[in-house]
């Protein structure tokens, strides 16, 4: 097989692919993450446990980087975590960003969690959150936020159009 012919196939090979990928993307009718944020009194640090549908955050990765991806490769691993920490925050009084930890990530063929941690700190500390995971990607993304302050939990959801959410009004009436 000649090169060009050869770079020709590669490209329908790819174009193939990316449809593919696409119409799995598309294929559920809902588009959500799961994001449940608690304080755990034992270590005294903030805890982010993140959760999304693994096709979503394949087509994601397929459609910025225009490759397949092995989410159990660390340096692949690297790529999701740099996109993550671009769109997930937690804010503090002065509005700026509090120093959330990447712990890790687990990958399977229906969910991608991801672990993360605010060491140190109470979840009282967090004034506001900004998700916006998969939401400029996918129109209809919903994250939803669980917030957890001693067994009281709170609800929080951000969309594309609304990709930030107090959260000290959320803690404070749970501790009245």
């Amino acid at each position: 097989m000649s090169m060009q012919r050869f770079r020709f196939n590669l490209k329908a090979l790819l174009a193939a692919a990316l449809l593919c990928v696409s119409a799995a993307a598309g294929a559920h009718r809902f588009h959500m993450g799961i994001t449940e944020v608690a304080f755990n009194p034992r270590t005294g640090s903030t805890e982010i446990v993140h959760t999304y549908m693994a096709h979503d955050v394949e087509a994601l990765l397929m459609n910025m980087y225009q490759r397949q991806f092995d989410l159990t490769d660390p340096e692949d691993q690297q790529v999701l975590r740099k996109y993550v920490e671009e769109r997930f925050a937690l804010k503090g009084q002065d509005n700026a960003r509090l120093p959330v930890r990447w712990v890790g990530m687990t990958a399977d063929s229906q969910s991608v969690t991801i672990y993360q941690e605010l060491e140190n700190a109470p979840l009282s500390k967090t004034v506001s959150i900004r998700h916006g995971v998969l939401a400029d990607f996918l129109p209809d993304q919903v994250n939803t936020v669980n917030l957890n302050d001693a067994g009281k939990i709170r609800s929080l959801t951000f969309t594309m159009n609304a990709p930030e959410q107090p959260t000290a009004q959320a803690i404070q009436q749970h501790t009245q």
